[in-house]
């Protein structure tokens, strides 16, 4: 007999144990969990927010909720997620955004790394926190996160942040930290397709893919230079062009030992902007990835992961 699926917060997060003592339960938890996850994606970004929030819904809350002894403080919310084990929260969490963001082969998933404001302290000497998110384009829904260690980096944590991801059929964008034979091969293992900034970290990679394109575009005729795309815009006062060019069906030229699974193009980026006072500012920028598409749609996914900066903490924002 087939399951029936989980569909609701309540479902997703029951298996949270309650970390208080009886007598002291004034709130249920699925209550508590439920009115900071609706804020949250309302833009809350304290425990204040979370308690303000109920009071302005509570009408809409009651609906749905129990809500016992009404709408619980900010103290409440702070002591009460100070105590729930983070693990469990984790993983509840991730299987409900799972079974919301409904992935589809093709969709894309940007890993990036993120310095959290306010986070540091020159008094006791705290380094600022870095975190690294996975984000689904399409969905614009966070899936899941990973602090970095303070005595590790941000390659050490996304091998440990795909891990807990179901990537089949996803196209996975990373900035140069993914840049690494290790997390290439994790990727393809769990059958998803990689695009990620080829820095000069990688020297001999980064090398002979900048001889490669510098020949072939000097050959128009280059049986390898698959296509280009050319965008033009102008923001905050200066005008940008960028011009994508793809070199597809090149391992046996780049990369013969086979080092980067599946690996198969290289997308050249020229960027070209215009500035207030005149001048003009040249930079490019190379890609490594699994695919055999065309510029236009490289264009897009490279495009859309330097979008995704922009998102919420969950990625998404709502309005009740």
């Amino acid at each position: 007999m087939k399951l029936k699926a989980k569909t609701t917060i309540s479902e997703h997060f029951s298996a949270i144990k309650d970390p208080r003592l009886e007598r002291t339960k004034l709130h249920q938890l699925i209550d508590i969990i439920t009115i900071t996850i609706c804020a949250v994606i309302s833009g809350a970004e304290s425990w204040d927010d979370l308690e303000d929030f109920g009071h302005c819904k509570y009408d809409w809350l009651k609906s749905f909720l129990k809500l016992p002894n009404g709408i619980p403080s900010h103290d409440t919310f702070n002591r009460v997620f100070a105590r729930i084990n983070p693990q469990e929260l984790e993983k509840c969490f991730s299987d409900w955004v799972k079974s919301i963001s409904n992935l589809l082969p093709g969709s894309q998933i940007a890993i990036d790394g993120k310095t959290l404001r306010h986070s540091y302290d020159n008094n006791s000497e705290q380094k600022a926190i870095v975190m690294v998110s996975a984000w689904a384009r399409e969905s614009r829904l966070v899936l899941a996160q990973r602090k970095v260690s303070k005595k590790s980096n941000e390659i050490t944590a996304v091998p440990e942040l795909l891990k807990v991801l179901e990537l089949s059929g996803a196209i996975v964008t990373i900035d140069a930290i993914g840049c690494q034979t290790k997390i290439v091969n994790q990727i393809v293992n769990q059958k998803a397709d990689y695009l990620i900034t080829l820095k000069k970290n990688q020297s001999g990679l980064y090398k002979r893919v900048d001889e490669l394109f510098n020949l072939a575009l000097s050959d128009h005729k280059n049986e390898h230079l698959s296509s280009k795309y050319t965008v033009c815009e102008s923001a905050h006062g200066r005008i940008e062009q960028r011009q994508y060019h793809v070199l597809n069906d090149i391992r046996e030229l780049v990369d013969s030992s086979k080092k980067w699974s599946n690996f198969n193009s290289a997308v050249r980026v020229e960027y070209s902007r215009q500035l207030k006072n005149g001048k003009s500012k040249l930079e490019s920028r190379y890609f490594i990835t699994s695919l055999s598409q065309d510029a236009k749609q490289l264009a897009e996914y490279i495009r859309g992961h330097h979008l995704h900066r922009k998102s919420t903490t969950l990625g998404i924002r709502c309005r009740f």
